[in-house]
């Protein structure tokens, strides 16, 4: 798991998702304007937390591709999306405790 930093991430979403840097870069612009807007660190830590646990979940590909099965079953309407949401929130919390938030 890469160090919760800007750069440490860039390093790690380009290798692992290099489709997603747009987002990325976009993301990290937004925070740091809303940063200095607010004068508050509140936006960055958001964007690390946000990125931090994006990276961590895409860093093993069965649970990357676990989530966007559920993500779709959730989006799909046609099952009752409960027992996806509950294996969602673990994916989650796992990731976060793999990326040390």
């Amino acid at each position: 798991m890469p160090a919760l930093t800007p750069d440490a991430l860039r390093a790690a979403v380009e290798q692992l998702t290099p489709s997603r840097m747009p987002v990325f870069v976009r993301d990290l612009v937004d925070a740091t304007t809303s940063a200095q807007q607010a004068q508050s660190l509140a936006p960055l830590r958001t964007f690390v937390h946000t990125w931090g646990v994006f990276v961590a979940i895409q860093r093993y590909p069965s649970r990357a591709a676990r989530l966007r099965h559920l993500e779709e079953v959730v989006s799909g309407g046609v099952e009752d999306p409960a027992d996806a949401i509950t294996e969602i929130r673990k994916i989650h919390v796992e990731a976060e405790a793999e990326a040390g938030l």
